[in-house]
This record gives C-alpha cells, structure tokens and sequence, in this order.
C-alpha cells in the first residue's frame, strides 16, 4: 500500500473536503459519465435532466458546509484545485436564471438548483455516511443513468461499485509492486526503516520516485508548502465576521497583532508558544471557514494543525531549516496514509478524531522527524498524538466548520508539538504501538453514535447558549 503525498495534500477550497470538495468532484465525475455513455445515442437538440440527491452527514450539515453550491459547481465542470471564485460566482448567477449546464456535442443539460437537488435526511445509503445519488432523466422521464457516489473525507471519491469491490486505486491507494516500501502498517514502516537504513521520509522518497522524477517531487512539495503558508498570510491578514449566521469573528489578526506587541516589549510568558500555534491554525482554518483556498491536510476540517506546526518549526525552533520541510511533508504524509489506509479520516465516519486527530499525529510526526527523530521516535509521537483524541465527536454547531472546528485545530497542533516533544525525549521505545492506537480509533469511530459524526445532531451543536 502507497498514498502519495499529493493525494494527502491537496489544494482546494473550504469549508470541507468530504463536503464540499468531494461532492464537487462526484458531480462533475457524473457529468462526463453522462456525455460518455450518452452522446452517442442523442441525436441533435437531445436533452437530458441532471437530478442529485444528498444523504447522511451531507444531508444533515450539507447546508452550512455548502454542499449544494459545491453540486454545481461540479456539474457546471469546475474543480476545486483551481477554482476561480468570480467566474464560478457567474457561472452560479447563469445556472440559477437559465437552469441549463454546459452543452456538449448536442446534448443539452437542464439542473433546476431549486427542485433538482435534495437533502434527502430520510435515507441513508449503506457504503458511507457521505452518500450522493445522480440521475439522468430524458425528456420522457425515463432514468437514463444513475450513479451512486461517496466522498470519504480528504476529497477523495469513490462510486458505489468501486467501493463494493475496494478497488485501492479509487481512492488514491497505490498496490503497485515496483513501490521500493509498500508499507502498510507502521509495525512495516518500521521494519523496513531497520532493514534499509532510511527514515520514514527517504522510504516515501523512494516510493514516489515511481511516478515521478526528484524535480518534479521537489517542485510538488514547494508547491504544497507555499500554498499552506499562503494560506496562514491570507488568515493573519484578513478581519470581519465569518458567513452563516453564527456571527463568529475571525480572531487571528488580532491575535496576531498582540503576539507581536507582546515579543517587541519583551512581556512574553513561556507559555507564548502556544498562542503562536493557535494563531496559526485559526488563521487557516477562518480561511476554510470562508470557503477560501486551503490545502486537504489530511482534510479541510483539520487543515490548519499540518501548516502551524510547520510555521511554529520554521519561525520558532533552534536550528530550523527550510530545506528539510519536505521531510516534514514526507513523514506526515506517511503517518496519514497508514490512518488512512487502517482507518478513517472522515469526520462523517468516525468523528472528528479521524480529522484533527489524524493531522495532530501527521503533524507530530513530521516535527519529529525534522528535529532529529529517529523512526521508532517519529512512529511513538504519531501514537501519542492520535492516542490523545481518541474518542472525539464532531459536533459542529450549526452544521459550519467554526465552533469548535477553528480553535480545535489550535488545540490539535499544541497536541502535536507536545507529542513530539515528549517522543524525542525517549528512545522510541513506548508500551502502545500505533497500529493498535490507529485500531482503537477506529473501533471507537464504528461505535460512536452518528448523533457525533459531522449530523450536527448531538453535542455541543444541540448545546447552544440561552439567550
């Protein structure tokens, strides 16, 4: 088993991956679906009618997650990498007045955005929390095709046949043979680390290398790099009140700003390092919650503790080095991809310990490692970084990513460094391996109660303030 790095981190935008970014792909995945399987067989002016409908968690917080505009957007052939927000704003404006899709070889697609897109909270399809459901339908009102798909956190997709039978490669899982170090539990990473010589990120070095040259890793790695950092400015930069109703207001800048009045003066406590952390995971994170440009770390949910351990690494620790951030990249990636593998990262699916509690222990693991960890002390701060979420909901008030979802990935990268730091200061050696922590998560997920999986219908979203 092989995850790459890129199909952990990927950039795209917010509010989520699973529902927002995954749904965006499934429609726009059914819309070359239809022109494949129909375009032979519609003579000129043929039309067909483009129905969707939405279940589980999708149903559930698919409204404040934007989950309906991110279906049309899909449809109307947009992708999340490279979305351009004012031309998608037109083409939403054009879709809404006309209730037409793009033509395409004389097969013309209607969408209603009002009667042809549902929120269907009755029925719950049996592969995934995130279930979509499209249909075409022709002029006579016979289903021409249908297809289920699910959006299993972290953008990726997977339709119902594919699921039926695990086909790996649906989901970004590689089974090629020529990878050098197909591990695929930690128990192997380690084994093969021993036997190699190489640390975790060398071993994922090779395994990429199968695809693609050193130039082009590097410039993939710069490419995510900056993308998350530009990510951190954009959120220490802007104010204002978040979209949705809740009236949240974004907290970064401000915080920003006293961060740096408190350092100037020279009145820091030692405890300043974690309002550094924080600031940094909020700034992206209020980015995400504002439907802008993020990096899937491993999701949009959890986006901001990968990028502020990251920033905390290079701005803040003794002997940083920029040059050993794709090591950093390499490694969480590694540590994601065996969660991802013999887990969940799926908020829908196992709670919000699959999301923040995965990149607590990518992001663990990756400072680990660049600070001088040896694989059996990267592989023990991972563990103890997932060992500490286990077990949480995701709850998120009002179906928005905003509370608690913005400073949880605060708490998620403090949780991080300390894992780290607690590693680096032992041998390696530690009385719980990751592969059971990674078991216990998700044992924990399949019995939690979906009242705590990303259905706003327990916690702290039905535990509001009385005013």
């Amino acid at each position: 088993m092989f995850l790459s790095v890129f199909d952990l981190f990927k950039v795209g935008v917010g509010p989520s991956s699973s529902h927002t970014m995954g749904p965006m792909a499934a429609a726009g995945a059914f819309v070359e679906l239809v022109r494949e399987r129909c375009r032979g067989e519609a003579p000129p002016g043929h039309w067909l009618r483009i129905r969707a409908s939405l279940h589980g968690s999708l149903a559930f917080t698919g409204k404040g997650h934007a989950t309906d505009r991110a279906v049309m957007l899909g449809l109307l052939g947009h992708r999340a990498a490279d979305l351009d927000l004012d031309l998608a704003e037109a083409d939403l404006d054009s879709l809404r007045q006309n209730r037409l899709l793009p033509p395409s070889d004389g097969l013309s697609l209607a969408f209603d955005p009002d009667g042809d897109l549902v929120f269907d909270r009755r029925v719950r399809l049996p592969g995934h929390p995130n279930g979509l459901r499209f249909e075409a339908v022709d002029s006579a009102g016979a289903v021409r095709l249908t297809q289920v798909y699910y959006s299993i956190g972290g953008g990726f997709i997977v339709t119902e046949e594919e699921l039926a039978r695990g086909a790996p490669a649906a989901d970004g899982e590689d089974e090629d043979p020529s990878c050098p170090f197909p591990f695929d539990t930690a128990a192997a990473m380690l084994r093969m680390a021993g036997e190699s010589g190489k640390s975790i990120a060398e071993m994922a070095r090779a395994n990429e290398r199968v695809r693609r040259s050193d130039g082009e890793l590097d410039a993939g790695l710069r490419s995510i790099w900056s993308a998350m950092n530009e990510c951190v400015e954009r959120g220490l930069a802007a104010r204002g009140e978040l979209s949705g109703g809740l009236k949240v207001k974004r907290r970064a800048s401000a915080l920003f700003e006293q961060l740096h009045r408190e350092r100037d003066s020279n009145r820091m406590q030692p405890h300043v390092v974690t309002d550094w952390l924080n600031v940094y995971a909020m700034a992206v994170n209020e980015e995400n919650a504002a439907g802008g440009k993020v990096v899937t770390a491993p999701t949009n949910g959890a986006a901001g503790v990968v990028p502020a351990v990251l920033r905390y690494y290079r701005d803040h620790c003794i002997g940083a080095a920029e040059d050993l951030i794709p090591d950093f990249l390499l490694t969480a990636a590694a540590i994601g991809g065996l969660i991802k593998h013999n887990a969940s990262i799926s908020g829908a699916d196992a709670g919000c310990q699959a999301e923040v509690g995965s990149a607590s222990a990518m992001a663990a693991a990756g400072l680990c490692a660049v600070l001088g960890g040896t694989p059996a002390q990267v592989e023990n701060a991972a563990e103890i970084a997932l060992e500490h979420h286990l077990g949480m909901t995701c709850d998120p008030v009002a179906g928005l990513v905003q509370i608690p979802c913005i400073e949880r990935n605060g708490i998620g990268a403090n949780k991080a460094v300390a894992a780290a730091s607690l590693a680096l200061r032992g041998d390696g050696s530690h009385f719980m391996p990751l592969d059971n922590c990674i078991a216990a998560m998700r044992e924990t997920g399949q019995e939690m109660s979906t009242r705590f999986k990303e259905t706003s219908l327990g916690g702290l979203a039905v535990n509001l303030p009385q005013c």
